[in-house]
């Protein structure tokens, strides 16, 4: 296994890099610990199920860049950074990690807003007369 595993995940325009060390299972997000980063108890949770799912928390240290977007698009990023990290660093995780769609990139994004509407898909009041 290599010293440093660096990995990508991306979730709506939010990029996480996640750079997985053998340690003690000291999680930092951005030089902050993950508690004090994801304050929402689900959104930690969301972030860091790859870790608790393949009971390797205590085994490795997790060192997180994320940028771009809001809390819930960084949580998710980070998740996927975090599993691609893992399958990385033992294959066999990787059959765990797909039954829970955690490898899995999801597309879905922002619908750009269109002229002659007010939103995406919303119209304008119509008015009648």
């Amino acid at each position: 296994m290599k010293e440093v595993i660096d990995t990508v995940g991306r979730r709506k325009t939010s990029v996480a890099r996640a750079f997985l060390t053998p340690g003690k299972g000291t999680v930092t997000v951005n030089k902050r610990p993950v508690e004090e980063y994801f304050k929402d108890e689900f959104k930690r949770q969301q972030a860091l199920r790859p870790l608790t799912l393949c009971e390797k928390a205590e085994e490795f240290d997790v060192k997180i860049n994320v940028q771009g977007g809001g809390l819930s698009g960084q949580s998710g990023a980070v998740s996927l950074a975090i599993a691609r990290a893992l399958t990385e660093s033992d294959e066999a995780l990787r059959a765990v990690l797909r039954t829970e769609r955690l490898l899995t990139r999801d597309p879905r994004m922002v619908e750009r807003k269109k002229f002659g509407r007010k939103k995406a898909r919303k119209r304008f009041q119509f008015s009648k007369r």
